[in-house]
């Protein structure tokens, strides 16, 4: 019985100093709520095309999401976003600049998802790769976290920024992911 309680009192002991020093559980990250892939894409035409010289144009995007992959919400499949925005000013330069943003996609559940973020924009080699973080404010996946990635050809933009051409509009592809909060 003695031997019993010696053992038992090690083990606790071990059990105790075994925890102090194992290394701690990660935390754990959200789940993946959705993700859209190519052949997702944007589209973005600018009347008249843009220059070099700030002037008045208006913006038409329609971006296509899917096919898409919701682990919450099986039935969703694709969903979709378009804007028709006048400008007073715009030149190729910037759609070289960060902005934040608010835009809203509509499911084809007939949800949608609210998303604030901001916009951070990068050249490589001849891609033009427009990165969106942000969360979903109001609607589905609400308080998720955003990722959007819009890569589409940077000829014309480099172009135009060095005053050898416009640039009338844009064909991208994007990628998105909706991750909800751990």
């Amino acid at each position: 019985m003695r031997a019993h309680k010696v053992l038992t009192g090690l083990l606790a002991i071990a059990a105790t100093i075994l925890g102090l020093v194992a290394p701690a559980t990660p935390a754990t990250a959200g789940a993946l709520d959705v993700t859209c892939l190519p052949t997702s894409s944007q589209t973005a035409s600018f009347s008249p095309p843009l220059t070099l010289t700030p002037g008045p144009t208006t913006v038409t995007a329609s971006t296509q999401y899917g096919p898409c992959t919701s682990t919450s919400v099986p039935r969703l499949t694709s969903g979709s976003r378009s804007a028709t925005i006048p400008y007073p000013a715009l030149s190729c330069l910037d759609l070289l600049t960060s902005a934040p943003l608010t835009f809203s996609i509509t499911w084809n559940t007939g949800q949608t998802s609210t998303i604030s973020g901001s916009t951070t924009v990068t050249t490589a080699g001849a891609a033009l790769v427009v990165t969106i973080t942000g969360n979903v404010t109001a609607g589905l996946f609400a308080g998720g976290s955003v990722v959007q990635t819009i890569t589409g050809p940077s000829t014309a933009v480099t172009l135009c920024t060095l005053g050898l051409g416009t640039v009338p509009s844009i064909y991208a592809a994007v990628t998105l992911t909706i991750t909800s909060a751990p």
